[in-house]
């Protein structure tokens, strides 16, 4: 019969997979030690968390650890699938009735900080309690590994993903199995797959929002992801010049061809605030609250230029943790609570009517 101390160990929660090392398979019944745990890797990156754990539970127990061997994994993959796939072989989140939101962030170019957003909007989002995941769909031109520095890649079972982990967000990005000096030089079904692929085998589970971070323009990613994820809403990041505002409103009217709607729109690098205490407009005034009003949504939030979010991402510690009580990680804070606040979009079908 096995002892109290190791049903409590067996109930301990792994952050990554969000599973206890009981249902994960991590708890393990092997001679010559109080507690075994079979892991999927030597660098798993909780390891350090169970054995402080297990040791706040059992002082001075002998713990072993080992590598699980190809049944165990197997058999973590089948945990895995059962948990993020319906009866149909369908990602749950996926379901017309899932709490998931999935909020594509989309802009009609590249150069308006559109990555800076996504990760630190998913950041916020995270922070405020709510359980996030980050794709970055920008296959050609990925950047989120760099910026949201993930301390270990995702980890590949079979046909299933589980996406890194930083920072309390879920990511997965082409990124992480391509060198990051190698170009990706693709035609569109082979895009088309690795997007599907991106999506829907990565073990997302259902979180609360899914951030995707789009490509800019309106291409092969966009008609992808609108079939793949029909229910995903729209935020155009836009920058304050007139110039960037006529960009974004074509992003913006790609995707209500495509069915999908818009929710908001997010003005990046609105302002410099300066060591005088002064708001300079360097990139002009009013191109986010004007596009806004052109299309009839709300201007969601606007982002201050700031060093801090330039250095966050080239170092990999986004500026919503870096320096939160910094203007723009604060910005980014109110975005995530409007957003929150403004509720998933309403689905309306035109073939049903009320007589």
């Amino acid at each position: 019969m096995r002892s109290e101390r190791l049903d409590r160990i067996g109930r301990l929660e792994d952050p990554w997979l969000e599973l206890t090392l009981e249902d994960a398979g991590f708890l393990v019944v092997d001679e010559g030690a109080d507690v075994t745990l079979a892991l999927p890797g030597g660098n798993w990156p909780t390891r350090d968390q169970y054995l402080a754990a297990i040791d706040a539970q059992w002082p001075g127990a002998r713990v072993s650890v080992r590598a699980m061997n190809e049944d165990e994994l197997m058999a973590l993959r089948q945990r895995i699938r059962s948990r993020m796939l319906d009866e149909s072989g369908t990602p749950r989140f996926l379901q017309r009735t899932s709490k998931t939101r999935v909020l594509g962030i989309s802009s009609g170019k590249g150069g308006v900080g559109k990555s800076s957003v996504s990760v630190n909007l998913a950041l916020a989002l995270a922070q405020s309690g709510q359980r996030v995941g980050l794709l970055d769909a920008d296959v050609y031109g990925f950047s989120v590994p760099k910026m949201i520095g993930s301390p270990i890649d995702p980890i590949v079972l079979g046909d299933t993903v589980i996406p890194a982990l930083a920072h309390g967000v879920h990511c997965v990005s082409m990124g992480y199995f391509v060198p990051d000096d190698q170009a990706v030089i693709w035609r569109g079904p082979m895009l088309h797959k690795a997007i599907s692929q991106l999506v829907s085998e990565a073990a997302w589970g259902e979180p609360d929002f899914l951030v995707i971070d789009m490509p800019p323009g309106t291409g092969d990613v966009a008609l992808t992801l609108s079939e793949i994820v029909p229910r995903a809403e729209i935020m155009v990041v836009t920058t304050p010049q007139s110039a960037a505002q006529r960009v974004a409103q074509r992003s913006a009217s790609a995707a209500r061809k495509l069915k999908l709607p818009v929710r908001g729109v997010i003005e990046n690098m609105s302002y410099f605030r300066g060591e005088d205490g002064r708001r300079y407009e360097i990139f002009g005034s009013g191109g986010g609250a004007a596009l806004a009003d052109q299309l009839g949504v709300p201007l969601l939030g606007q982002i201050p230029l700031e060093m801090a979010v330039r250095e966050g991402g080239d170092e990999g510690q986004p500026v919503v943790v870096a320096h939160p009580e910094s203007e723009a990680a604060r910005a980014f804070v109110a975005l995530a609570a409007t957003i929150v606040a403004q509720g998933p979009s309403r689905v309306y079908r035109p073939e049903l009517t009320i007589s």
